[in-house]
């Protein structure tokens, strides 16, 4: 079965988020989730993942009256969250997928301790019926 594991962030904190972080702090992020994804590849339950920028790199689109791009800086929703990174594994069990969103949640934060931060687990459905 295939999962969406997500790590979101607020937007109105995702600078103050990231200048929290020292460049020790950011090293030792980057580590652990490098060794997360290598671990996923490894035991061939990688199938994509990427961490993502914040929400000044953002566009957002909708489709005008004329069918044509209306493009807006920034998400889409002020107030709401900005997806800041996921995987998309391909694992045996939901048990699985609970395991390494606990693990990317461990993730350490500034100062090294885990950040135990939210991360979401989507089930993808083979039939899009089952959604």
């Amino acid at each position: 079965m295939r999962y969406m594991i997500q790590m979101n962030v607020p937007v109105e904190e995702w600078d103050a988020i990231m200048s929290s972080y020292s460049k020790d702090d950011m090293e030792a992020m980057f580590a652990h989730m490098n060794a997360l994804n290598a671990d996923l590849t490894s035991a061939g339950e990688w199938v994509d993942g990427q961490g993502l920028g914040g929400p000044s790199l953002v566009k957002t689109v909708r489709a005008g009256s004329d069918g044509r791009p209306q493009v807006t800086s920034g998400p889409g929703q002020a107030g709401g969250h900005i997806l800041a990174g996921y995987w998309v594994v391909d694992v045996q069990s939901e048990e699985r997928a609970l395991e390494i969103a606990a693990r990317a949640s461990a993730c350490p934060g500034p100062g090294g301790t885990p950040g135990n931060d939210p991360v979401e687990v989507h089930p993808i459905p083979g039939d899009p019926t089952q959604a």
